[in-house]
């Protein structure tokens, strides 16, 4: 729904208000703090019809007025302009990861820690999933006489291991040339295109293969996985969660861990986008203990190979210009991390 030019002034000061100081908005408080060239009683008409659309409540009836889910919601997307971070916090980024080279985790945990500082709320990151699971590269490592180490590094960066148990002898020369074989053979396919392949195979050799796809099929089934998290100091130390009984419940859905696997197995047709960022305000949140939160996300990788999640996780009252502009930072940061690693 638009609004006129007179009462979208008022909505985006009530929204911005009630950002920076988290208390209810009276239209006095508009009046004499935004000196806008019209009466109070127009000022009261403009809110009692945004109230009335469902852009604001008051929680008394003689209290000042809050935004509601629709009002942030219509902030994001029609008042917030396009913007980036300014070019003195991009450099500063860019020159700590240009810095680091211990490879794509440290990078994602660097990611989350600085995100939440430049957001002041909690600040999320999942490792970059396959949209094909596709196999780099394969060692064997030989453990005892009849026990060796099957060692699989998939093209997302992602690395597994497998014992694998034989029926004769085996040294660490033969698993070597097995190793070899099997590379030659199989690096870049996909687990579908192994089982299409006609190679001649030994019973070791089907063996190892076997258990490469079922490392493989399993690999595909996975979600986004568990995210690194930070920041959860910081948007616990809000006006919001002072003596907020709600907040043991916040508490546990983030410790349990799929929550955010939870959010996508579900439809979040309510959630809007800004640019490249999803963004998911108070009740759309399907978690019932985040349901006072707002959550943004936004993918990074490189499309049809590695993709993971970037996001922000904080009260419905966040400065959202600074968040999306962060993770818009973050999100290409990230995919070109992605880009070098596979």
């Amino acid at each position: 729904m638009s609004l006129t030019g007179r009462r979208e002034a008022i909505l985006r000061i009530i929204v911005e208000d009630y950002l920076s100081g988290a208390a209810p908005v009276a239209s006095k408080t508009i009046v004499d703090k935004y000196g806008l060239k019209v009466s109070p009683a127009t000022i009261r008409n403009g809110m009692a019809h945004l109230e009335q659309e469902g852009y604001i409540t008051r929680p008394h009836h003689s209290a000042g007025s809050v935004p509601t889910d629709e009002a942030y919601h219509y902030y994001v997307e029609s008042v917030i302009e396009d913007m980036e971070l300014p070019l003195a916090e991009q450099y500063m980024i860019y020159e700590v990861f240009r810095e680091t080279k211990e490879g794509l985790e440290q990078w994602l945990k660097l990611a989350v820690v600085w995100l939440a500082h430049f957001v002041h709320n909690i600040a999320l990151v999942t490792y970059p999933k396959a949209s094909q699971c596709r196999l780099k590269h394969l060692d064997l490592v030989a453990l005892q006489d009849f026990v060796a180490l099957l060692i699989l590094v998939l093209h997302e960066a992602n690395v597994r291991q497998q014992v694998l148990s034989f029926d004769r002898r085996i040294t660490q020369d033969e698993l070597t040339r097995l190793a070899n074989k099997l590379n030659a053979a199989y690096a870049g396919m996909t687990r579908s295109e192994i089982l299409a392949s006609r190679l001649e195979l030994s019973s070791e050799e089907k063996q190892i293969t076997r258990c490469l796809v079922d490392v493989m099929a399993t690999e595909g089934k996975l979600e986004y996985g568990r995210p690194y998290l930070e920041g959860l100091h910081l948007m616990l130390g809000q006006p919001e969660f002072a003596n907020n009984p709600r907040t043991l419940n916040i508490l546990e859905v983030l410790e349990e861990g799929d929550w955010l696997r939870n959010i996508f197995c579900q439809e979040l047709d309510k959630g809007k986008v800004k640019g490249r960022v999803k963004i998911i305000i108070g009740e759309e949140n399907p978690e019932e203990a985040l349901r006072d939160l707002s959550l943004l996300i936004s993918q990074y990788g490189v499309p049809d190979k590695a993709s993971g999640i970037v996001g922000v996780l904080g009260p419905k009252r966040m400065d959202y210009a600074r968040a999306i502009s962060s993770l818009n930072c973050f999100s290409t940061l990230l995919s070109n991390s992605v880009t070098e690693c596979i």
